[in-house]
């Protein structure tokens, strides 16, 4: 815990600006408290480091925690908003950050309550991994998940509880300078991954880890490896976490990936963050990978006019008449009308569409004889029907003389 300085009542204005309120929260090297900022008017939460050291080390870490989390910005981490010294006592100055202060409980409080719905736990499980796989692709490890470090803040009113990722004071940049000694175990022993316990190099597959034991400690409420530093280490490399046989497969199965001995056969983060969305949208909550519905491609159909069996005319030979015509036949022989045909003008040709349609009427009322001819003698201002026998061609017959001019 850290030490609070003894002159610290002497003003609770940090900086001119920041008035301290309660403590809301105590680790190794800081104190956080709620806080107003004076010059905005907003409440804030201020990470106050303890007094510097002489060590080189600690004060490295300190300062590249202010220099990463000011590039950091993502709506699943807490945003950064100043930061700065402390120098009410010149002889102890003391660095500090200000950050958003979110409203709601840390998941370690709310497991303390009850365990996690499944449902609830893969709209959490999701918004941290989301978080870890931004970090990630920054080069950035957390090295650090526990509850303590999830943060449920309520954004809007009636909305779900959003998690927020907090505390990167242990984060390292991949393949950077380690900024702790050779073999020296940091993060918190209940939620170390393998490769920490043994002080290997990190990848973030160390997160991934660790996340894997937050999920199943909102399950069972309560932790997988308690017990001391050694303790908790060298019960992870001795057995796997035990995970209740009435858990959903997906959602062992999942676990068990995540808290696999070996690294590299643990999923990333992005895909974690797939899987626990699917779960969102899945009845009984089971987490699964989502597979791009494929694109349905139809099969060429190309369009086909309709059209009316009749034997193609030949080409014109007589000039278009000019003298009118004389009332068509009753009953014309059919080679007559085949004649005629051939010698049709086109322009009458193009008229058959009417009678196509008075065709389709007449097989609708039964059985009828077609011909592909027409009447003999035609004229352009006279629309000429097709010969049908029965009784619809003596009604077409007495209609043709009354349109006659």
């Amino acid at each position: 815990m850290v030490a609070e300085s003894p002159s610290s009542n002497m003003s609770d204005v940090v900086a001119g600006r920041y008035r301290l309120g309660e403590v809301i929260g105590r680790g190794g090297m800081s104190s956080v408290y709620s806080a107003r900022d004076g010059n905005l008017g907003r409440d804030v939460a201020l990470k106050l480091f303890a007094p510097q050291a002489p060590d080189v080390g600690e004060l490295k870490r300190q300062e590249a925690e202010i220099k990463m989390l000011a590039t950091l910005n993502h709506p699943s981490l807490v945003t950064l908003f100043d930061a700065g010294t402390d120098t009410r006592i010149p002889t102890e100055p003391r660095p500090f950050l200000t950050m958003e202060l979110a409203d709601g409980q840390d998941l370690r409080t709310r497991i303390r309550h009850s365990p996690v719905p499944l449902d609830e736990l893969a709209v959490i499980g999701a918004g941290v991994a989301d978080a870890l796989s931004y970090v990630h692709s920054l080069g950035i490890i957390h090295r650090d998940i526990k509850p303590a470090n999830i943060l449920l803040a309520q954004t809007r009113p009636g909305e779900p509880l959003r998690a927020k990722l907090t505390d990167f004071g242990i984060a390292r940049i991949t393949d950077a300078t380690r900024l702790t000694a050779t073999g020296a175990m940091v993060g918190t022993a209940a939620y170390l991954s393998p490769e920490q316990a043994m002080g290997s190099p990190l990848t973030p597959a160390t997160d991934v880890y660790s996340l894997g034991l937050v999920l199943l400690e909102c399950i069972k409420q309560a932790v997988e490896y308690p017990g001391s530093a050694v303790e908790s280490a060298v019960a992870r490399l001795h057995r796997p976490p035990e995970i209740p046989s009435d858990l959903p497969a997906e959602w062992a199965d999942l676990i068990r990936s995540m808290t696999a001995i070996e690294p590299l056969e643990r999923p990333a983060s992005a895909d974690i963050e797939t899987a626990l969305r699917h779960a969102l949208v899945s009845p009984e909550s089971a987490p699964g990978s989502l597979a791009p519905a494929p694109t349905r491609v139809l099969p060429s159909m190309p369009f086909r006019a309709p059209s009316i069996s009749s034997a193609p005319p030949a080409p014109p030979t007589d000039p278009i008449p000019t003298q009118a015509a004389t009332p068509a036949p009753k009953a014309p022989e059919a080679p007559s009308r085949a004649r005629t045909s051939s010698a049709r003008p086109s322009r009458v040709r193009r008229r058959l569409w009417p009678a196509a349609a008075l065709i389709l009427l007449a097989a609708a009322g039964g059985s009828v004889a077609l011909t592909a001819g027409l009447p003999s003698e035609s004229t352009a201002d006279v629309v000429p029907y097709p010969t049908v026998t029965g009784a619809l061609g003596d009604h077409l017959q007495e209609l043709q003389k009354k349109v006659e001019p």
